[in-house]
């Protein structure tokens, strides 16, 4: 089973850079949405729906998962004590993985990353309600165009004919995005104007940049300010050549076929935990994250999916 946009025939991608109709987002065939707001409903028949004694939990595999098993361990804590299950942190490899997971009922609450969450929402049943903040409200990240001093690229343009290293087809910031931006403000394509190679995950990106594997590379702001904050990179091995508007960042939410007491339950889990002292402070406070705030699916993806439909990105959920 594949989740990540068609690839054009040769062509080292996995999208049609605005050569495609643009098609109106939807679900994949085993999923309803009678209220329209663009995510799963919860079954209504109660045979359909699953109460597990131990709940999965994944956080979207945007570094190494072995950095985060620690970070969440006191609001897995948390959730457990909320739900009355026991609450286990899967560690997956990858964004296509933790779809799989989801969609193979093998992995109950997730935390995917913003570029997948259309594709988990469509092809895995995922509902969204969540998201870090600081403690104002505001959240979001930026997509970042970066090389090394050394490198001799000033300017965007100046990436033609050279290497650009990407994230994986299915994030926003580490390929989606800079796609678009590229195609529709620089009159750039990769595989015509500059070679794509593909790093896997942001750490991977932003350590190449810094020990000069990589000329260029795109990727998220917040995981570069997280790895300089922890002295894995320090600020004078990169260089910011682009930055972007403001995306949001990681979605929270639950396998659609949950009983509805026990979304409801987890959805209390995120909303009341406090953040003080613990391991997800001491990580994501270095982004000024504080705390969880509901979102919408449909309105706080409106700008990821019109990405999508910049880039033609169609899924297949077969």
């Amino acid at each position: 089973m594949s989740f990540l946009p068609r690839t054009v025939t040769g062509v080292a991608l996995a999208v049609v850079l605005a050569a495609q109709a643009h098609a109106e987002f939807k679900l994949g065939e085993r999923y309803s949405d009678a209220d329209g707001d663009l995510v799963a409903d919860i079954p209504a028949d109660a045979a359909d729906q699953i109460d597990p004694s131990t709940l999965i939990f994944a956080y979207t595999p945007v570094e190494d998962p072995a950095v985060y098993a620690d970070v969440w361990s006191e609001f897995l804590d948390h959730m457990a004590e909320v739900t009355g299950k026991k609450v286990q942190f899967f560690p997956v490899q990858s964004n296509a993985a933790q779809i799989e997971a989801m969609r193979a009922g093998r992995l109950h609450v997730a935390g995917f990353n913003t570029g997948s969450n259309p594709l988990a929402v469509a092809c895995a049943g995922f509902r969204p309600f969540a998201m870090m903040a600081a403690e104002d409200g505001s959240f979001g990240y930026e997509m970042e165009i970066i090389t090394h001093p050394e490198s001799g690229i000033a300017t965007v343009d100046d990436i033609k004919g050279g290497q650009m290293a990407f994230t994986s087809e299915t994030s926003n910031s580490g390929f989606k995005a800079p796609s678009a931006i590229l195609k529709a403000d620089f009159d750039m394509e990769a595989g015509r104007d500059f070679e794509p190679v593909f790093s896997g995950k942001h750490d991977n990106s932003i350590l190449g940049v810094a020990n000069k594997d990589y000329p260029a590379a795109a990727i998220a702001n917040s995981v570069k300010s997280r790895m300089i904050e922890r002295e894995v990179v320090t600020e004078d091995q990169l260089k910011v050549i682009y930055t972007s508007q403001t995306f949001p960042t990681t979605g929270y939410g639950v396998a659609h076929n949950l009983t509805p007491e026990l979304q409801k339950d987890i959805r209390e889990a995120f909303f009341s935990f406090n953040w003080s002292g613990t391991g997800l402070e001491e990580e994501f406070g270095k982004n000024g994250e504080e705390k969880f705030i509901e979102i919408s699916f449909q309105d706080d993806w409106s700008v990821i999916r019109t990405i999508d439909e910049a880039n033609g990105v169609s899924y297949d959920c077969e």
